[in-house]
């Protein structure tokens, strides 16, 4: 990979994780506009490793809660709003991994294509726009409750369909049942992180069995512009979204969606 490669591929893994627009139809951006071949697994497991630290660090305060929380309410000694939203969490969780176990193979042989990407980047994006605009916006996460988290999970199965979004979809959702956009968005932050680091391991798993040639360098780089862009975005997005709501990502999402039907259509 040259370093023009490593830099825009990870910048476009560390932004696009969390904003709610669509990883999936960025990554095809560059092999459609400028030819790229496939980055390979092991840039894919780096640049993981670093969207996935960023979170982490960002939330670490928050995590150490949680997890004290959920370790007194297992042990029965105490229940708590932290411990709460850790169970609210794994519970979120489990959809997204049945159904990633389930449909894995269909999804790959049958649903990346850039027809399909360019569609729910558009169908989503409109359906974004409206649970911000209609929704009531009042509930915290600790105030959600495990229905309100299990439907949220549910959504979020969806995103194994490219170009829907995971923290798109999981916001949509969050803000269609009255969550606050801050909340809407630390709720989908904090899913994100078993869902990133499952996946991490599947690519990881993938990557032990392919004879793949390792560039470390490439590797190193990657995973740290990723961690950059991401931090940067968790940090600039939860202080700019009571401001600025959704309107500028469906809009950037719809011109996406545009761009890549036109590079279909010219193709």
């Amino acid at each position: 990979m040259t370093i023009l490669e490593i830099i825009i591929l990870a910048l476009i893994q560390g932004l696009t994780e969390f904003l709610p627009i669509s990883s999936s139809a960025h990554l095809i951006l560059p092999s459609a506009i400028l030819g790229w071949d496939n980055q390979g697994l092991a840039f894919d497991v780096a640049v993981h490793v670093g969207s996935l630290a960023a979170v982490m660090i960002y939330f670490r305060a928050e995590l150490v809660q949680l997890t004290i929380g959920w370790c007194q309410s297992v042990s029965g000694r105490s229940q708590s709003d932290e411990g709460y939203l850790a169970w609210w969490v794994i519970l979120a969780t489990i959809p997204a991994i049945a159904c990633g176990f389930t449909f894995k193979d269909y999804i790959e042989l049958y649903l990346r294509a850039p027809e399909v990407i360019a569609t729910t980047t558009i169908l989503f994006g409109l359906l974004l726009w409206y649970a911000d605009r209609t929704g009531r916006r009042v509930l915290s996460e600790q105030q959600m409750g495990w229905r309100r988290a299990l439907i949220i999970g549910l959504s979020q199965a969806l995103a194994l369909i490219p170009g829907t979004s995971r923290s798109g979809i999981t916001m949509t959702t969050g803000l269609m049942l009255g969550l606050t956009r801050e909340a809407a968005a630390r709720f989908s932050f904090l899913l994100s992180i078993p869902v990133i680091a499952g996946a991490g391991v599947l690519l990881t798993l993938d990557l032990l069995k392919a004879p793949e040639l390792v560039d470390w360098q490439a590797l190193l780089w990657g995973s740290a512009l990723s961690f950059v862009a991401a931090y940067a975005c968790i940090s600039l997005f939860l202080a700019w979204i009571s401001r600025i709501g959704m309107g500028p990502f469906v809009l950037y999402r719809l011109l996406l969606g545009a761009l890549l039907i036109g590079f279909i259509s010219w193709g």
